[in-house]
């Protein structure tokens, strides 16, 4: 007995450890028979508590499981947010392109409303006629060309970084998107008569049928047929020189350039006819010579140069702009950046120079130096490009000859703050071809046709709010107890009618100006609310290529655009001549 409890003693002592077998060895003494009757029911109660207070004490904890590091938890979402974008913009991209394929119904012309004949698909135009509620009126298009065509990226095209077509939109499929149906002639507009509100309209097709020539009358008419190269009366511009405001001119230049090329890679060519043939000269320091410079610069130096190396050293590009530096509209910071890039990408800037006649090979211009002297000077080209001036179409002349005042003006018609053309009611004219106190722009002229569609639509809603009050009012106090209602539903269209008339002059809102400058550099003066943010390098001309994506008329042309850009970059530009 007294050994038994010295056993017990010992074991429930803080100072020994107790393992698993001493536990088990006072277990099974407690539970045999012969002992159980001399340990009381309290002494085996007390005893076990000792046990597991000692085995508690002495027994090592088991370690807690790590707890997740919540912080890199939101790392998981790095991999899924451009999945999630990449999903989103498929989405978009598809349901774009559905809509474009799967257009609604239209509703057929009606012989009671007017007759709202356009001219032209430029900016100008297309801006009216995609913002225009066509249902109001009907609407004819007359235009030599059956296409919108996006400027901006016209001297991509040029050295087939963008081919021709990713930048052209068929101005049908733009049609068939309006909820009335609108009529187009491929034809051009010779003349207009105001008194009579007829245009006089010619086929200049190639092939042609029995009737050439017709008349289409109007009740309200848009000019927006833009403007043509100006060539301010110098010598040999019109016969020598390549334009470039069309997409023919693009694919003259493209093919040009490559013929330039290869006659220059001709066996046994002097040295000196492969230095005119290699050297390459743009007139105009506007946005679009200057991107036109940079894109040539580029092809050589990325295609040209790895396919014929032999010649690539002759290359020269020069950039000629009378007026004392290039790119005007443009803030001083940019064009000192301009004109440094240039320099680092061998391009030739000779401002202050003045081109005073071009013959087959060469051109020869005056350069106004810095003391006031004048040197003439002559140089050589294989290829020339004029990327200046605008000049009055000849049927914006002819309806200018027409109406007495508009007998002032010289650059275009001359409209007033709603754009109707001055001394005429109605007759309006955009883009180009107006004369407004703008830059001639696509911009502006973008903006001068959004502001047309509110304001015929706008027109619109008022002669049908008009028309409403009228018969309201022919019916008012005919019948009985219906007077208050009447009187009220009359007083809800005239506040309509208030605010509907209260339509605010034209005001053009500038938002910046884009252009590329080579070598995958961009410059922009972009508006920031009160003021201008300049910036120009790689990252802008990331932003360059997203605005002018953006700006693409359908997601067809982003498409295409886009495909383009990657085929060149993996590829290279295509270098054939045709």
């Amino acid at each position: 007995m007294a050994s038994t409890s010295r056993a017990l003693g010992r074991l429930s002592a803080p100072s020994m450890g107790v393992t698993r077998l001493q536990t088990q060895a006072v277990s099974r003494l407690l539970s045999s028979a012969p002992r159980r009757a001399l340990i009381s029911e309290s002494r085996q109660v007390a005893v076990s508590q000792q046990i597991r207070r000692a085995h508690t004490e002495t027994t090592p904890a088991l370690p807690e499981p790590p707890k997740e590091r919540r912080r890199f938890r939101k790392l998981r979402w790095l991999w899924r947010a451009p999945l999630v974008a990449s999903l989103a913009g498929i989405a978009y991209i598809g349901w774009g392109v559905y809509e474009e394929r799967n257009p609604g119904p239209q509703v057929e012309p009606d012989p009671s409303k007017k007759t709202l004949v356009v001219l032209g698909t430029g900016w100008g135009s297309v801006s009216l006629l995609k913002k225009l509620d066509a249902e109001h009126y009907n609407v004819i298009v007359i235009s030599p060309r059956n296409y919108f065509l996006f400027t901006p990226l016209l001297p991509s095209c040029t050295t087939g970084l963008i081919e021709h077509r990713s930048i052209m939109e068929p101005i049908r499929t733009i049609l068939r998107h309006k909820k009335a149906s609108v009529k187009f002639y491929e034809a051009e507009a010779s003349s207009v008569d105001p008194e009579r509100k007829v245009v006089r309209v010619l086929d200049t097709s190639e092939i042609r049928g029995d009737v050439i020539e017709t008349e289409i009358p109007y009740d309200m008419l848009v000019v927006g047929v833009g403007a043509e190269n100006a060539t301010f009366g110098i010598p040999g511009v019109r016969e020598h020189t390549c334009f470039l405001k069309e997409i023919g001119d693009a694919q003259r230049i493209r093919k040009k350039i490559m013929d330039c090329v290869e006659t220059a890679a001709f066996k046994g060519q002097s040295q000196e006819e492969i230095d005119r043939l290699l050297h390459m000269v743009v007139v105009g320091g506007g946005p679009t010579g200057v991107e036109f410079a940079g894109e040539l610069q580029d092809f050589f130096e990325e295609d040209i140069k790895k396919l014929i190396p032999d010649i690539a050293d002759r290359f020269r590009v020069t950039l000629i702009e009378a007026l004392p530096n290039v790119l005007p509209s443009f803030s001083k910071q940019l064009i000192e950046y301009t004109e440094s890039t240039f320099k680092e990408e061998k391009i030739d800037i000779m401002t202050k120079t003045m081109v005073k006649k071009v013959t087959d090979k060469t051109v020869e211009a005056e350069i106004s130096k810095p003391d006031g002297t004048r040197e003439k000077i002559t140089l050589p080209y294989g290829l020339l490009v004029w990327a200046t001036g605008n000049a009055v179409r000849p049927v914006v002349k002819d309806l200018m000859e027409r109406i007495p005042a508009q007998k002032g003006s010289r650059r275009g018609l001359a409209v007033n703050e709603y754009l109707v053309v001055q001394g005429t009611r109605d007759i309006w004219a955009v883009g180009d071809c107006a004369v407004a106190g703008y830059a001639p722009t696509a911009q502006v002229a973008s903006q001068e046709g959004n502001f047309l569609a509110g304001l015929f639509n706008n027109m619109a809603r008022t002669e049908v709010l008009e028309q409403r009050v009228r018969e309201l009012s022919g019916s008012l106090n005919l019948q009985p107890g219906n007077a208050a209602e009447i009187s009220k539903e009359i007083e809800e269209h005239e506040r309509q009618l208030r605010r509907i008339k209260d339509i605010k002059p034209f005001h053009y809102s500038h938002q910046g100006s884009l252009a590329y400058i080579g070598s995958e550099k961009a410059v922009a003066d972009v508006s920031w609310f009160n003021g201008n943010l300049a910036s120009g390098g790689s990252l802008t001309f990331l932003f360059w290529r997203s605005a002018y994506l953006s700006m693409c008329f359908s997601t067809r042309n982003r498409l295409l655009v886009i495909n383009d850009w990657v085929k060149s970059k993996l590829f290279g530009r295509d270098v054939s001549r045709e």
